[in-house]
């Protein structure tokens, strides 16, 4: 690299380094050169990360270049990568598949789709690889423990739960992608013979190490370690993608709380006759009538919902997505612990579609009337329109188009969600309702994350908040707890990205009046791939300068 590297050039360069930071997620996300690896976990590899991310802030800060918009971009992600480094989650992050590394590997491996020799041997590469990261895993586990950095007890247990039913399945997960020719056969080996003992052994170490040595669950939050609250900080801001402080958040969940219930009570007294929001919410949680019927009630909503959105999505985008997004249950052996939902974007050459993920563990448990707000969420138009969208994009670099910011995507799908209720989506008022509770426990993640780990809430404070302020089944209010503890941070994400598209388009409307086309308004947020709010707040503010002249 030149002296003066081109903001292009400092994009590739950290572009690189964070898919060898998440080399499987990378592979999802169609970012090339790291489909072979697994994450390098040693001390040394985030030692090369680091000197990346040091020399690219550096070059960025220094820049010239006229590209601000990717600048602004580029010294966000060296940021963020320099705080999750230096917060060495890596040693205390255990059981959500989603944040630990271990975790991810059973849940996001045996979910590629392999296409062509290059891939498959790709595959049967990783896989070889699995014995040495998981003892390298180890390594950073009992050096974290050495150092104060303890992980919290109940993730331990269920990181020791997560490879048992891994593990039990037969076959195993990791033999279901088809390979050709010779390479069935030498996956089936490569497990039998290397992975599965690994397993096994890490299983055991988990027992044998690390379980006995974690936090209670009265001390589950990143301020009980160390540094712990400056960490989280760090964490939050790159998260967010601004300088909000954790205490500014906890009470902006609190007062959008507060709002909410009134829509809880006008749309409780449509649905129930009831207008009390602690009723109301009453109502939702222990009618069983509300709940599934089974497992295939939820995949066909939710794939019903996808295709009336996708049907009336031209009115409102001037470009939407030819790439299909297709509905599928949670595997198995991932769902105890997974998320009610989330969403994988399609692969580069068309052999994997876009694809949103419905929970169906103990489905007569989980609540129908969150099902289309969710599949707007997570599929149409929300996550798959903006990934989709953000791919095609031919004219910014990479990193732009490929890398999520949570702020930014997870910001536009909860936007999407009442974008959907414009767009006349929404069935009845009792999926309005569903609208309205999944409102709530997004404002309710700016208080519980904030809660556990800036203000030292124990997991039942947040368990009695969640229970309390949103309407969510006992399954979903644990397994949402154990995924804040776990990823301090990622949960400010969504809200606070909401409300800042919300205000651009209220000052976009304001500004321009009459002659304000909300399509060209998606257009321009979906079309400048994945960026930093405030780098966002500068491009509708040009846009508008640039109509008033």
């Amino acid at each position: 690299m030149s002296d003066q590297p081109t903001a292009a050039e400092l994009a590739d360069e950290i572009l690189d380094a964070l898919a060898a930071e998440t080399p499987l997620m990378a592979t999802f996300d169609n970012i090339p050169g790291h489909d072979h690896e697994l994450r390098d976990v040693s001390e040394a590899g985030d030692a090369r990360l680091r000197a990346v991310a040091v020399r690219v802030a550096g070059h960025a800060a220094r820049s010239a270049d006229p590209d601000r918009v990717t600048l602004g971009v580029i010294t966000h992600h060296a940021e963020g990568l320099l705080a999750r480094l230096d917060s060495r989650k890596i040693e205390f992050v255990f059981g959500d598949p989603m944040a630990a590394e271990a975790a991810g590997i059973l849940t996001w491996l045996p979910q590629l789709a392999p296409s062509g020799e290059r891939a498959e041997e790709d595959y049967l590469a990783r896989m070889a690889a699995i014995p040495a990261f998981l003892a390298g895993l180890g390594d950073r586990y009992r050096a974290g423990i050495e150092a104060g950095r303890t992980p919290v007890e109940r993730a331990v247990g269920n990181a020791i739960a997560h490879v048992d039913r891994f593990l039990a399945v037969e076959p195993n997960a990791l033999l279901a992608p088809p390979l050709t020719g010779d390479r069935g056969a030498r996956r089936e080996r490569l497990f039998t013979e290397q992975v599965r003992p690994a397993l096994v052994a890490y299983r055991e170490m988990l027992a044998r190490d690390i379980a006995g040595q974690g936090r209670p669950d009265e001390r589950p939050g990143l301020c009980w370690l160390e540094g712990g609250k400056e960490t989280y900080a760090r964490l939050a801001r790159t998260h967010t993608t601004t300088g909000i402080s954790p205490e500014e958040l906890h009470e902006t969940g609190l007062e959008i709380g507060r709002a909410l219930d009134q829509e809880y009570g006008r749309l409780g007294a449509a649905v129930f006759g009831v207008d009390d929001p602690a009723e109301v919410r009453r109502l939702l949680r222990t009618d069983p009538a509300l709940c599934w019927r089974d497992a295939d009630e939820m995949v066909t909503t939710a794939a019903e919902a996808v295709a009336r959105a996708t049907a009336a999505a031209p009115g409102w985008f001037r470009e939407v997505p030819s790439a299909e997004c297709v509905v599928r249950a949670v595997p198995d052996s991932d769902a105890p612990s997974a998320a009610q939902a989330y969403y994988m974007t399609p692969s580069a050459d068309g052999s994997r579609p876009g694809v949103y993920y419905t929970n169906t563990f103990r489905v007569e448990e989980r609540f129908r009337f969150i099902a289309e707000s969710v599949a707007f969420h997570e599929a149409v138009p929300g996550h798959h329109f903006q990934a989709c969208l953000s791919h095609a994009l031919d004219d910014v670099p990479s990193l732009r188009k490929l890398v999520p910011l949570s702020a930014f995507d997870e910001g536009w799908a909860l936007y999407t969600e009442r974008l959907a209720d414009e767009m006349g989506l929404y069935s009845d008022d009792l999926m309005r309702l569903g609208m309205v509770a999944e409102d709530s426990l997004r404002a309710a993640r700016l208080v519980v994350d904030t809660g556990l780990h800036a203000l030292g809430w124990t997991r039942q404070q947040c368990v009695d908040y969640l229970t309390e302020h949103c309407v969510l089944s006992d399954i979903e209010v644990q397994s949402e707890t154990d995924r804040y503890i776990e990823w301090p941070g990622q949960a400010l994400s969504y809200m606070t990205g909401r409300l800042e598209i919300q205000r651009l388009r209220a000052l976009a409307e304001r500004r321009l009046g009459e002659a304000f086309d909300v399509r060209d308004f998606h257009d321009l947020v979906l079309k400048q791939g994945q960026v930093p709010l405030p780098v966002l707040g500068e491009i509708v503010q040009e846009w508008l300068e640039s109509a008033a002249k």
